[in-house]
Order: structure tokens, then C-alpha cells, then sequence
């Protein structure tokens, strides 16, 4: 009798302070690599203009987001902001692993450490990090998507979440974005391929 070859799924979890660019550089890696899946989080925050519920985010209520909590749907959630929670569902990780696929997050700082450490043995955990705050805020100030208090929490808390660093495997400083994305197409195909 054969013995059944099962898939054992990685997880590459991509974290950094909000306008980082690491949404950019995971929607690289997943053109790139199809032995990538993408774990699409829920939010209870409002949908952007050209996102799609299901494929960017599963836009939730808060209400609906606390249920799903009381449920304990979630590996990891967090309220990021007032109100504003951010989780990955359960049922995520074993729909991407299902297609024989290793996951990928693009999470916020708390919820990677989170998944980092349920996951301790088939997970890398990769911080992408501005070249300087002062940066970052025009990088966030150019999606005009900030309001001058919104601009402030997400710079305050990118001070915060600068400071976890060092609680990840690797580190890519995105200044220059080829440079960047290169950088990550060295790490997935060191940990999913080597």
C-alpha cells in the first residue's frame, strides 16, 4: 500500500507599518510564484474605492467581526484602531493549503507576531520597513486616503510598530522597490523551494 503524500503548507507572513509597501511586494510574489496563496483577512474597516470583498479583504461589521471572535473563528485578530479590527480566519489557512499551496499574510505587526507564534516551525515571519517616518508619511499622504488625524494615528502607531523589528526572521528596508522585491523573491524561494 502507497503511503498518501500530504502537502505540508509553509507560511510567509509579511507585516510592516501601514504604507511600507508590503502589499505591493506580496501582489509580486503571488503573480510570481503559483505555489503562493493568499490568506485574505477580515476587517470591520470601510472598503477602499477598487477593493473587492472577498479578494482584498472579507469586509465585516464590527458586530459581525465580534461574533465571529465569540465563535472563535479566528487564529489571531486585533483591534488596530477604535472599532477597526483586523483578524485571519481559521478557514483561510486550510482553504489555501487545500490547493496545495503555501499561505501567505499581509498582516499588521501584532496579528504576524500572533500567527508567528502558533506557527513556530513552518513560518517566516518578514518586516518591511520604510527608509525613514518622514517618508512614510508622504508615501501615505500620496494615496489621499488620510485624513490630517488619520495621518497622525497610522504615523504614531508606525513609531510603535518600527519597534518589533527585530521580532521577525528577516528584514527588507524598502527604499528603492526593485531592490525590494528582489529581495523577497530570494527569501520565498529560500524557505518554499531550498
Amino acid at each position: 500500500m502507497e503511503k498518501e503524500n500530504k502537502f505540508e503548507g509553509k507560511i510567509i507572513i509579511f507585516t510592516a507599518p501601514s504604507g511600507s509597501g508590503k502589499t505591493t511586494i506580496v501582489r509580486h510574489l503571488l503573480k510570481k510564484y503559483e505555489f503562493l496563496g493568499f490568506s485574505v483577512s477580515a476587517t470591520s474597516r470601510k472598503k477602499r474605492p477598487k477593493e473587492i470583498d472577498g479578494k482584498d479583504y472579507y469586509f465585516l461589521t464590527p458586530e459581525k467581526f465580534q461574533k465571529k471572535v465569540d465563535q472563535d473563528a479566528f487564529v489571531e485578530w486585533e483591534e488596530v484602531y477604535p472599532d477597526k479590527f483586523y483578524g485571519t480566519l481559521k478557514s483561510e489557512i486550510e482553504r489555501v493549503w487545500s490547493k496545495n499551496k503555501h499561505v501567505v499574510f499581509d498582516i499588521e505587526v501584532k496579528g504576524a507576531t500572533n500567527i508567528k507564534e502558533l506557527y513556530p516551525d513552518n513560518s517566516l515571519a518578514v518586516f518591511i520597513c520604510p527608509p525613514s517616518i518622514s517618508e512614510l508619511r508622504r508615501r501615505l499622504t500620496n494615496r489621499k486616503t488620510e485624513t490630517e488625524s488619520s495621518l497622525k494615528k497610522r504615523l504614531d502607531r508606525a513609531k510603535e510598530e518600527m519597534t518589533y523589528e527585530n521580532k521577525f526572521d528577516k528584514v527588507i528596508i524598502n527604499d528603492l522597490l526593485e531592490v525590494a522585491l528582489e529581495e523577497a523573491e530570494q527569501i520565498i524561494e529560500s524557505f518554499c523551494i531550498n
